[in-house]
């Protein structure tokens, strides 16, 4: 009988997220990242569910807290802390930061600080899938706050009206910056509502993993075939809205029954439990990630930042000619003017 190791491999990538986030919280503290937000995605490991039963070529776009989900879709946490960092060895070359980090090769469509300003571009994709049928899917992945947008309901109805390869997925973690989800919506079945425009919906459980992944799976199989999917999932946010929130509209004891909600501790005891790990060899994951993300940690330190004359490349068209230097306009301007 062959033994799922799968559990085992989707632990190991739940460690390296909860280590590369708690190393981005270093980089903030230190005063190295690029900006003042940063937002978080521990205690939303869980996603890794959905990340891994994508396939390579599938596409996603992701919101303010999609560190985790670019991690579980194959980045390179070294080039991604440089990308937070501001310097030239990041994925945007320095210039996307924390909430803009894209990277076509990995199928990340762009991360977007508009809160659910990714979603529709996902629509866009799977119109595109399904015209040339590539079998590809496109996932938007986003937080409560996004459900009380229009754009979504938008893009939800086009996905159904048009049979899109898209799925939806709704990261709850309780709070819109902070806002509780009870205090934003009049009524909490979000997946009721994803129903009423046609798509199938599902709810994961947001501190098990292997629940995310079966449930993430089957509905991945049906947006691939032209049935597009919505699946929301339960979990909480360790820490405030931004790095700098010390979420002071929660109470001491809501946060600590809140963090005994921990996908990472549930997900170590899991493959403990089922022997796919010794104690010492869970462990020696740990330690592996931990390594990892501090040698990622420093090479953003000690990464250059981008030159001053790429300020505008990648910002127009190829073929461009290039914004001349204010200096030289004000310079032949008064050329004209002593004329």
């Amino acid at each position: 009988m062959t033994t799922n190791t799968a559990p085992l491999s989707r632990y190991r990538t739940m460690r390296r997220i909860r280590s590369f986030e708690e190393r981005v919280g270093e980089l903030f503290l230190r005063g190295e990242s690029a900006g003042s937000m940063l937002h978080l995605s521990i205690g939303e490991e869980a996603v890794v569910g959905v990340t891994d039963a994508m396939q390579k070529g599938d596409t996603f776009t992701t919101h303010h807290r999609g560190h985790g989900v670019f991690l579980g879709r194959g980045a390179d946490p070294a080039r991604m802390m440089a990308e937070i960092g501001g310097k030239a060895s990041g994925y945007c070359r320095g210039k996307g930061g924390s909430m803009h980090i894209a990277s076509h090769a990995l199928g990340h469509l762009g991360a977007n600080a508009i809160v659910g300003g990714g979603i529709p571009h996902v629509v866009g994709a799977g119109l595109t899938y399904r015209n040339r049928g590539t079998r590809q899917v496109s996932v938007a992945f986003f937080g409560d706050g996004a459900m009380q947008q229009g754009i979504l309901y938008e893009a939800m109805n086009m996905a159904a009206l048009w049979k899109l390869p898209v799925l939806f997925v709704c990261l709850n973690n309780q709070y819109g910056m902070g806002t509780r989800v009870d205090r934003s919506a009049g009524r909490l079945a979000f997946g009721e509502r994803a129903e009423s425009f046609g798509l199938a919906a599902a709810h994961g459980d947001g501190t098990d993993v292997e629940q995310v992944h079966d449930v993430a799976s089957q509905l991945v199989v049906g947006a691939r075939d032209g049935r597009p999917g919505f699946l929301e999932i339960d979990s909480f946010r360790f820490y405030g809205h931004a790095r700098m929130d010390k979420s002071p509209y929660r109470t001491p004891e809501e946060e600590e029954e809140g963090r005994k909600r921990d996908p990472v501790l549930k997900a170590r005891e899991r493959i403990i439990a089922e022997g796919l790990a010794t104690e010492d060899e869970a462990t020696e994951i740990d330690t592996d990630a931990a390594e990892e993300m501090d040698a990622a940690l420093e090479s953003a330190v000690t990464a250059a930042p981008p030159a001053l004359d790429t300020m505008f490349e990648d910002v127009f068209a190829p073929g461009t000619p290039a914004p001349r230097p204010q200096r030289d306009r004000l310079r032949a301007i008064l050329s004209e003017d002593a004329a």
